[in-house]
């Protein structure tokens, strides 16, 4: 018996990948045993190491930090949405002195480096520290133009056949796209546009290239005073690694909201149909 991808493995596959799975096992443990020990030997778990991560004053430094990091990233993300919808959309009109101009805006933000974006808005203000507006206008502008060009292609991937027929029930092309091609490809662009937040939420960090605020210029100051980088390190990295978990389970929160909320409506419009008929 075989499936369609791949052939079931006989006896003798099945026993060399057992031995495989057992061998990666021992080396990863091997490994994660040997990371431990070096930590150890080096006096990385020592507790006037960690101690800063309880006690209240620092922790309200880092939850202040957490604060900053969350609007940066909501403002950003909020603002690359609406960017990447009226640029990608852009791309597509009918007219040259709309679709060039977009097409000139998206190319060149999607090519500039993020840091160097960033730094230049910064040197805009006059290199003001402790400042979010230059972080987010160039989250806003790299984000917004990676996703207009994911709404371009999702919009593109709705089939011809219900655009054509939009258009042959005399609808305009913004009706259409109003009402036919932007709620699918809503639906098509979600895991793209999912990730592509997940990513605007970890480009926060390089906020502290320019002292702006947010976690990891709370975790530049603390480091500087205790000489911790690795434990400052590995505590940024698993609330940044929560923050991103939770702002995945929101986006598949969303997206199954949608497909059901579309689900329900098709019935309904397919019940209404057989009514209408009898």
């Amino acid at each position: 018996m075989s499936t369609l991808l791949f052939d079931v493995p006989g006896p003798r596959a099945r026993r060399r990948n057992r031995i495989l799975s057992v061998v990666t096992v021992v080396v990863v443990a091997a490994f994660l045993g040997f990371v431990l020990w070096r930590f150890a030997s080096t006096g990385q778990f020592a507790a006037d190491l960690w101690e800063v991560f309880v006690t209240p004053a620092y922790v309200e430094f880092i939850l202040e930090g957490l604060y900053y990091t969350l609007l940066a990233a909501v403002m950003a993300i909020a603002g690359a949405l609406l960017f990447g919808v009226l640029f990608g959309i852009g791309k597509l009109s009918d007219h040259a002195w709309v679709r060039v101009p977009c097409w000139v805006v998206v190319e060149f933000f999607r090519a500039v480096p993020l840091v160097i974006l960033i730094t230049y808005l910064w040197a805009l203000y006059r290199f003001q520290i402790e400042l979010l507006a230059p972080l987010v206008i160039g989250l806003i502008l790299y984000n917004g133009s990676v996703l207009a060009e994911t709404v371009r292609a999702g919009i593109n991937a709705v089939p011809k056949g219900q655009v054509e027929a939009a258009y042959a029930l005399g609808m305009r092309k913004n009706a259409v796209m109003r009402i036919v091609q932007l709620p699918q490809a809503i639906k098509i662009m979600t895991p793209a546009i999912i990730s592509q937040c997940i990513v605007a939420l970890k480009d926060t960090s390089l906020g502290y290239i320019i002292v702006a605020p947010g976690l990891t210029y709370a975790g530049r100051q603390i480091w500087r005073e205790f000489d911790n980088h690795l434990q400052v390190a590995l505590v940024l990295g698993a609330i940044y690694i929560v923050l991103n978990l939770g702002l995945e389970q929101l986006g598949r929160f969303a997206q199954r909201r949608l497909t059901e909320s579309r689900t329900v409506d098709a019935h309904a419009a397919e019940d209404s149909a057989v009514l209408a008929s009898r």
